[in-house]
């Protein structure tokens, strides 16, 4: 299942960079994946899709989903999850890069 860019991109252009595949593509000011590059980082060295986790608004690139219901479902609860918890910056902030930032040690070391 490949992922897709949402309204929520800021056109950083991060996604573009941090991609193994070269799935990101930019035409004009509209950023797109194509869906035959896209592998979701599996087979890398990458724990979780690069697009994703390089991703500053963390809601800039998500799964892209066929099902109707799944899509609904998914769409559902992270609303509802908004709603019912409200998640401080820096726990948001650290979820989307601790990932990164170990991925970056481990290269180091």
């Amino acid at each position: 299942m490949a992922y897709k860019i949402t309204s929520q991109c800021i056109s950083c252009n991060l996604c573009e960079s941090v991609c193994p595949t070269g799935a990101i593509k930019v035409e004009g000011s509209r950023h797109w994946i194509d869906s035959e590059l896209c592998t979701d980082c599996v087979g890398t060295i990458h724990t979780v899709p690069q697009c994703k986790a390089g991703c500053p608004t963390c809601d800039g690139c998500v799964k892209e989903t066929n099902d109707y219901w799944e899509s609904w479902f998914a769409k559902y609860n992270r609303v509802v999850g908004k709603l019912t918890k409200k998640q401080d910056y820096w726990e948001r902030w650290f979820d989307c890069y601790s990932q990164k930032f170990m991925q970056s040690k481990k290269q180091q070391c």
